[in-house]
């Protein structure tokens, strides 16, 4: 019950992270005005808002102008709801989870936003690093050393690709918000959960754009958003970083 009344929660969020995702590439409020049709501009109806069931309710489409309704509402909503539901059953409820929650809340609204925009918001990541480091004052684990080490070594590391890159390359390697993004999940997560993170968001990141290019998709000059992978990486070192390193270890052995 406890971790379906997570998901439940986590998909009324993920409604609201949708207007953050439609909203602060544009520099609008989050706030006013309430949710409206893209379309006609026609404010939402507190029952035509509800997380999921609205969306199949109206058969995906707006109630006043009949206009479609991108899917990506409701896969926001599943995705956070199903974030949610995964975290409290493997962690339980307590500060630590809040936090966590609060983190891959985060991961959400930047990748959309960097799919969409190919940017990542500091409005997201740079207020997120500091409540990254009072989690771990609060929580402990990781501690707060491991915290800031990984914020720094993470985001260091990759200035050097972005630096380096644009300098052998002529172009970006990858853009400054993706520094912020990996900062972020230092802060939240430690400095051995970044390693992990880079070397899965670059293996996924390198193994979907081979493949684009291949399908002639996309262009050797063309640029996929990196965000997705790092906060995909991120998911990954959240719930199985700790095995990873130990079969990596293992293996070593």
């Amino acid at each position: 019950m406890t971790t379906v009344l997570a998901f439940v929660f986590g998909t009324v969020v993920g409604s609201f992270l949708n207007v953050c995702i439609y909203r602060l590439p544009k520099e609008e409020s989050i706030v006013r005005p309430r949710s409206h049709c893209p379309a006609c501009l026609t404010p939402i109806r507190p029952l035509d808002n509800l997380p999921l069931l609205s969306f199949l309710i109206l058969r995906g489409r707006c109630r006043a102008c009949g206009a479609l309704i991108a899917w990506r509402y409701p896969l926001v909503e599943a995705l956070t709801g199903g974030l949610f539901a995964a975290t409290v059953a493997r962690f339980g409820l307590g500060l630590d989870t809040a936090f966590l929650l609060a983190f891959l809340a985060s991961l959400v609204v930047v990748s959309f936003i960097d799919l969409d925009h190919q940017i990542i918001p500091n409005a997201i990541t740079l207020p997120g690093i500091p409540l990254g480091f009072v989690a771990g004052l609060l929580v402990g684990a990781p501690p707060l050393l491991d915290r800031l080490i990984g914020t720094l070594a993470g985001a260091g590391f990759l200035y050097l690709v972005l630096y380096y890159g644009g300098t052998l390359y002529g172009q970006e390697a990858m853009g400054e918000g993706d520094l912020n993004l990996i900062a972020l999940i230092g802060a939240f997560l430690g400095w051995r959960a970044v390693v992990i993170t880079i070397l899965v968001g670059c293996l996924l990141g390198a193994t979907v754009g081979v493949g684009l290019i291949v399908l002639r998709r996309l262009s050797r000059r063309q640029h996929i958003p990196f965000g997705p992978f790092l906060a995909l990486g991120a998911v990954v070192a959240l719930f199985w970083g700790e095995q990873l390193i130990a079969w990596y270890l293992g293996a070593l052995r």
